[in-house]
């Protein structure tokens, strides 16, 4: 038999050994706690340094207001701290640290040193360490300018079980300078140094407007990060959501460069990570992560940080108000965006004019930054005609599909082609009508180098994309702009355009639903049917009705048509688990938009097509004014840019 203990209290060091397993997983755990306090308590500027990737030593130096003699005993206490007093200020807590174990922790893994003063005289500091099983701490005095130094050496020393789980010196660097990086995203008003084994690697200067923050950005994400990002600040119903988010071009294999601060705090949440993911979804290639530095500012009352020992995951009171309103800022966001910055949009206005009557079509769309791409705003108009004649409805998407499918057997390709504009339509070249052209496949680059003339008044500026000069073995636009040569995938960017016409016009009224033969039957459970009869009206306005049939019992009685031939089941289940987690569901929007882009594909121009000036021109004009024309409807770019500065540095001009 095993022998029966009695329950005793644990001595000091091994209680606070057990809560160091929680908050000090390695270094950069250590950089992290201390860090926060340093900020708590009002630094200017914080200092770093580590030995041995933090293993051999960790010290952090802060000029905030420091810790009185008298206080210093309890610092190196459990459960002290000066940040809450009361359950009405843990609520509203907006500091970062508030649980009182960080150092207690620390010092019980380590050999932990801490020497503050409150004083502008230098010599009045004092030192405090924390000594033998009990942590007895003991103080005495020590000179120190104002502000806080601790210093932690020989990290799990006395706990082998944990140091052998250390990776090496370079590893353990890594995850420190990410922890630093985040830290000073997280403060631009803060000065910043991070040193390694004697070696500066980072001094950021303070500094809170653009010019500072996006210097200090560009030096720890590299310039490549601000070159291809935008820049937005959205506030609405108590939420402000800032910062940068990564053109769905510019992403990576890894998802290392994504930050989100709630009220200065880094967090790693589910909600927000689902509403971003959400807002890339129609523009990003498989397998890659958006880029992006966030800041979200809420009332301390409305959101939760005392959820997890690391408060690295914090709990919204309206989860569903958060995740709506950064879906939709981000969404828009990467909608409305134009290439070459906010002048875009004047150009793309100052351009259509000229298109107009140089006969060069109008649409919607994006224009360039260096061989990169960028999404472009939905003009609001329709681009084919009378509004109401020409409005798109799932069935005439299916006739128009069934009819093209009869008329061209093999998918042969049809192109929109410029055509005068009808009266009344406001001098636009709206009209468009469908031509097919056919070319043997190799056929060469046509040299075509002229472009519609401009009127006189605008004879000194291009549209964003501007004019085609030929065409590259039937697959690719060469188009001169001010800035240089843009290169376009005809066939991928008509894709984009064909697509988000389909999407807006069938999504912007009710989608058409039938009722199904049979009814389906799916089990669920208890929270299954709570969430189906409380979003009800959700499901009514996807075109979706569902039924509680019993206690465990749903029956699916309507799809929108678009999804008759869909996989209900898991269609349904995955509409209630996002209702749920989130208070919304897009996976049947994903589902029609996954149709809809089968069609625009099959409806686009393909490659070994001559186009005209004309209609490669038309092309242009169009992507300037679609939204995501920057993407294909796979995530693939649509077209690059290279300017004349890197045209001549390739030639060796100006050498």
């Amino acid at each position: 038999m095993t022998e029966q203990r009695r329950i005793r209290v644990l001595d000091p060091r091994l209680a606070n050994q057990i809560a160091a397993g929680e908050v000090v997983e390695r270094p950069a755990s250590v950089v992290k706690e201390l860090v926060e306090n340093a900020i708590d308590a009002g630094s200017r500027r914080i200092e770093v340094e580590l030995e041995n990737g933090g293993t051999r030593s960790i010290r952090v130096r802060d000029d905030g207001s420091g810790i009185g003699e008298e206080d210093l005993p309890l610092s190196l206490s459990r459960h002290a701290t000066s940040k809450i007093a009361s359950l009405e200020e843990l609520e509203g807590v907006a500091s970062l640290g508030f649980r009182g174990e960080a150092l207690a922790s620390i010092s019980s893994v380590s050999r932990l040193e801490l020497i503050s003063n409150i004083d502008d005289d230098p010599r009045e500091g004092w030192r405090v360490v924390a000594e033998g099983r009990q942590m007895e701490p003991r103080v005495s005095p020590a000179p120190h300018p104002r502000g806080t130094s601790v210093t932690v050496r020989d990290l799990f020393f006395n706990t082998p079980a944990r140091r052998k789980f250390l990776r090496t010196e370079k590893t353990e660097f890594g995850h420190v300078e990410e922890a630093f990086r985040r830290q000073a995203l997280s403060r631009f008003d803060i000065g910043w140094v991070l040193r390694h084994n004697q070696k500066t690697l980072h001094q950021l200067r303070p500094g809170d407007d653009m010019v500072a923050r996006e210097r200090r950005i560009a030096a720890l994400l590299g310039r490549a990060f601000l070159d291809n990002a935008l820049h937005l600040d959205l506030e609405t119903g108590g939420l402000r959501l800032w910062g940068w988010v990564g053109l769905p071009t510019h992403s990576r294999a890894q998802a290392d460069q994504q930050y989100f601060f709630v009220n200065g705090r880094v967090v790693r949440d589910r909600l927000v990570a689902h509403a971003i993911r959400q807002a890339y979804r129609d523009v990003l290639f498989h397998g890659r992560h958006p880029v992006f530095v966030l800041y979200l500012e809420v009332d301390p009352l409305v959101v939760d940080v005392n959820v997890h020992p690391t408060k690295h995951e914090v709990r919204f009171r309206d989860g569903r108000m958060v995740h709506d309103f950064l879906f939709s800022s981000l969404h828009r966001a990467l909608g409305e965006a134009r290439a070459g910055g906010p002048e875009v949009a004047e150009d793309a206005a100052r351009a259509e004019p000229a298109a107009a009557s140089a006969g060069v079509g109008e649409g919607v769309g994006e224009s360039p930054g260096r061989w990169q791409q960028q999404p472009m705003a939905l003009h609001g108009r329709d681009d084919v005609g009378d509004g109401a004649r020409d409005r798109v409805t799932p069935d005439r998407v299916r006739a128009f599909m069934d009819g093209y499918r009869a008329l061209h057997p093999g998918h042969e390709e049809q192109l929109l082609t410029p055509q005068p504009a009808a009266p009344g339509a406001g001098g636009t070249a709206a009209g468009v009508a469908l031509r097919e052209r056919q070319v043997p496949t190799g056929v060469a680059a046509r040299a075509e180098v002229s472009r519609p003339a401009l009127p006189e008044e605008d004879a000194t500026r291009a549209p964003p994309l501007g004019y085609a000069i030929a065409q590259l073995h039937g697959i690719y636009i060469l188009s001169q702009t001010e800035r240089g040569l843009i290169v376009v995938d005809m066939h991928a960017a008509h894709e984009r355009i064909v697509y988000e016409r389909m999407k807006t016009q069938v999504h912007g009224g009710e989608l058409e639903a039938q009722p199904l033969l049979v009814p389906v039957s799916l089990a669920a459970s208890a929270a299954e049917v709570a969430t189906a009869e409380a979003e009800r009206e959700a499901f009514v306005r996807l075109g979706v009705e569902l039924d509680v049939a019993g206690p465990e019992t749903l029956l699916v009685r309507q799809l929108p048509v678009l999804l008759a031939d869909a996989d209900v089941e898991p269609l349904i289940r995955g509409m209630l688990a996002d209702l749920e987690r989130y208070g919304r569901s897009d996976r049947l929007e994903a589902h029609i938009n996954e149709l809809l882009a089968t069609m625009a594909c099959h409806g686009s121009v393909r490659a070994n097509r001559r186009l005209t000036l004309e209609e490669m021109n038309a092309l242009l004009r169009d992507m300037e004014r679609t939204e995501r024309s920057g993407q294909c409807n796979h995530g693939r770019p649509t077209w690059a840019e290279m300017s004349l500065k890197e045209l001549d540095r390739l030639f060796l001009r100006g050498q």
